[in-house]
């Protein structure tokens, strides 16, 4: 080996060490988010719902019965929270749900005139152990908010009564209260008849700032200061 060589090779490690840390470090969480991290679920929609079904549950609801009366929330109904996140440099999206929701809203003619729901909290789950922890601890506080909440504050008009499967959208206003803070919002949602079911799909978004939760940025993970609320939920007569 010539005198020229033994020198370069330790200018060689000193260029090769920092740049294989850098590969590291930017290589690694991209083939994690890419290929080894799931993919977040689906949002939740009526599309998603009628391709994961296998089966009719019931038959459709006759139009001459139309649709007064008291429907309880019930079985398929889920609700979660849907958030962007830098993980590793890498964007990312983390998803929460869970099947544990209550509610009821009563119709008469085309006017649904209450409703309400609430979502369990301690039940909500992800696909990271580590950030559900999180979650249900410093973010949310489940142990002293266990549930989040819906109540409709202004009358829901439908016009008409829709058809079998047939959507129509509207507006719901009413008070959302989330880690025991209560504000007013307004939301869009679709709202179908679905054999027997009543099925009301929508989204809430939310700037954690006005419901005081604190920032859920912790570990590898940057999260937004942002998210949605997603739910749909399925209705039986009471």
């Amino acid at each position: 080996m010539s005198l020229r060589s033994a020198l370069q090779r330790p200018r060689t490690w000193i260029i090769a060490v920092p740049v294989a840390v850098l590969l590291v470090a930017v290589v690694a969480p991209w083939v994690y988010i890419n290929f080894i991290k799931e993919d977040p679920p689906e949002r939740l929609s009526f599309e998603a719902r009628d391709a994961a079904a296998t089966t009719s549950t019931a038959p459709a609801t006759n139009d001459a019965d139309g649709i007064d009366g008291t429907w309880r929330v019930g079985a398929g109904s889920e609700a979660g929270y849907r958030v962007g996140e830098v993980l590793f440099g890498q964007d990312a999206e983390a998803v929460g749900r869970t099947s544990d929701v209550a509610g009821e809203l009563s119709i008469s003619g085309t006017t649904i005139g209450a409703a309400d729901s609430t979502v369990d909290m301690t039940t909500v789950a992800s696909s990271e152990s580590r950030r559900d922890g999180q979650f249900r601890n410093r973010i949310m506080d489940v142990a002293n908010h266990p549930t989040s909440t819906f109540a409709l504050t202004e009358p829901i008009t439908l016009g008409s009564l829709p058809g079998d499967l047939e959507a129509v959208t509207v507006q719901a206003t009413g008070d959302f209260t989330i880690r025991g803070v209560t504000r007013s919002v307004t939301v869009d949602l679709s709202a179908r008849r679905n054999g027997a079911a009543i099925e009301v799909n929508g989204t809430i978004p939310i700037e954690f700032a006005e419901f005081e939760i604190p920032n859920a940025s912790g570990g590898p993970a940057t999260v937004k200061d942002h998210g949605e609320i997603e739910f749909l939920l399925v209705f039986a007569r009471g």
